[in-house]
């Protein structure tokens, strides 16, 4: 159903019958519960952000290599799952580095991983620093970004060249 559809039948809907459907997709919805706990309370966006870091961490656990599952699909979706809460740039832009940060700090700890691994780690880094530079946010996460090209130095396939590279391409 398009969006002109859904707007046409909520029309004949009573203010009453609207407010009930919005319960109900609260009530049976995690998605929904969360985004209106956002929209209604977004103050707690720094305790969101620590939310989605926690999983993205979960797939690339440092502390404990043998329980991460290095899933960048996992990864991503917690990612977009905190983006479709609409959060401040500032607040998206951390979430989104922390992904290459996390796969960057786990190889350079535990030594090389497969090419897949560093391509999937070098198009998240490379999409972090292209959301950073749009919002207006290189300079503030510049620190953070160094960190993933130095903890990339000792790893194969290429992986510490690109990043060098793609930094560059941004901070240079």
């Amino acid at each position: 159903m398009s969006k002109a559809a859904l707007k046409k039948e909520l029309q004949k809907l009573t203010k009453e019958q609207i407010i009930e459907q919005i319960l109900d997709l609260y009530e049976k919805n995690k998605a929904v519960k969360e985004f209106y706990q956002f929209y209604l309370n977004p103050t707690n966006e720094k305790e969101l952000a620590d939310k989605y870091k926690r999983l993205i961490r979960k797939e690339f656990n440092v502390e404990n290599p043998m329980r991460s599952t290095e899933k960048f699909s996992v990864a991503k979706r917690a990612i977009s799952d905190f983006k479709n809460l609409q959060p401040s740039p500032e607040y998206l832009a951390d979430v989104m580095l922390y992904l290459p940060e996390s796969a960057c700090e786990l190889t350079s700890l535990y030594g090389d991983f497969s090419e897949q691994f560093y391509n999937g780690t070098f198009n998240n880094f490379k999409a972090a620093l292209e959301f950073l530079k749009k919002n207006n946010l290189l300079q503030s996460f510049k620190t953070r970004a160094e960190q993933c090209v130095k903890w990339s130095e000792y790893c194969g396939y290429g992986f510490a060249d690109d990043m060098e590279y793609i930094f560059n391409e941004y901070y240079r």
